[in-house]
């Protein structure tokens, strides 16, 4: 395993990140806490969670995949960066989502309790709440911060002007300021390198990319036709979004000319797909997941692969089409 700093913090994490969004739903405990230690074992030490997980679920599961790292990293709390983000909807009242004052400093404190934590390594914004003034946004997570409750700040699935504009009002406000961005990213998906990552850049933000291998379709092992049960692609509402996202013709053909271009060349399309993530001087670190332990193999081997300058620039090329905002999301 290969470690760097968290952007522009003095913060070192490991360049692959374990997500834990199967875990609770499509990955009961004895399975999570598997997976957990071969990734503790491949020298992971960063951990990325979300109240809202496990995906796919409802308003009866929320909480539980932060309820299950808690019980894992008792007695090891402080070998591992622990990530979570808050904004998704935690309940019925109008005000259990989103990212007011009001739902991001209850938010924390549960998150605290089922994490069994005093504090959280990054406390990140799910996602945008237009509704909310970013000024109050900043305030609370600053708040968040100042008590001890946090020790950095970050957001995911922002877009690349939102940021900076949030970034500029920390500034002028001499609050807390963003570290880190958690944008979806991969062969399939290459928007973000057209704005985001050079605004991260450029303001030396950490930049953890999740969804690698989009949704899984990156290995290879998904044909055409109806999504196989079990995996992301049929889990809930969650399963409907990964397949608008990738589960489509040009996806498939593309994810064939991929395989044939790596399989040439004697490598697995797993690895050479995070490895390519990876390869990105922007990146640092990739999330990887999975529903067994096994399927950690791969992924974690990504670390250790330098791509080949030559076939890096064929990868680049084979995918272009997937930089334009007009590419299927």
């Amino acid at each position: 395993m290969h470690y760097t700093n968290l952007g522009a913090t003095g913060l070192t994490v490991s360049r692959l990140c374990l997500g834990t969004m199967t875990f609770g739903l499509q990955t009961e405990e004895d399975k999570s806490f598997e997976i957990l230690d071969k990734a503790a074992a491949g020298g992971v030490n960063f951990l990325d969670t979300a109240d809202v997980y496990p995906l796919g679920g409802d308003l009866s599961t929320v909480g539980r995949t932060e309820t299950i790292v808690g019980r894992w990293l008792k007695g090891r709390r402080h070998r591992y960066v622990l990530a979570t983000k808050c904004v998704g909807k935690m309940g019925e009242a109008p005000w259990d989502q989103g990212a007011s004052r009001k739902h991001i400093l209850d938010a924390v404190d549960a998150s605290l309790r089922r994490l069994n934590t005093d504090y959280i390594d990054l406390y990140q914004l799910h996602s945008d709440d237009s509704n909310t003034p970013l000024d109050e946004t900043i305030e609370a997570l600053d708040i968040v911060v100042r008590s001890g409750k946090a020790r950095y700040i970050g957001v995911s699935n922002f877009l690349a002007y939102r940021l900076a504009r949030a970034l500029g009002r920390a500034d002028v406000k001499n609050q807390t300021r963003f570290v880190s961005v958690q944008p979806r990213y991969s062969l399939l998906f290459r928007e973000i390198e057209r704005e985001l990552l050079p605004l991260a850049k450029e303001e030396g933000l950490g930049v953890i990319p999740y969804n690698p291998l989009a949704g899984g379709l990156l290995t290879g092992k998904h044909k055409p036709g109806a999504p196989p049960a079990g995996t992301r692609f049929t889990l809930g509402t969650a399963g409907g979004r990964y397949q608008d996202r990738y589960w489509n013709d040009i996806s498939f053909a593309k994810v064939e000319e991929l395989r044939e271009l790596v399989s040439d060349a004697g490598l697995n399309l797993t690895v050479v797909a995070i490895a390519w993530v990876l390869a990105n001087p922007a990146v640092t670190s990739a999330i990887i997941g999975a529903s067994r332990a096994e399927q950690l193999n791969d992924t974690l081997s990504a670390c250790e692969m330098k791509l080949d300058a030559g076939l890096k620039q064929k990868l680049d090329e084979l995918t272009a089409e997937f930089r334009r905002g007009d590419a299927p999301r």
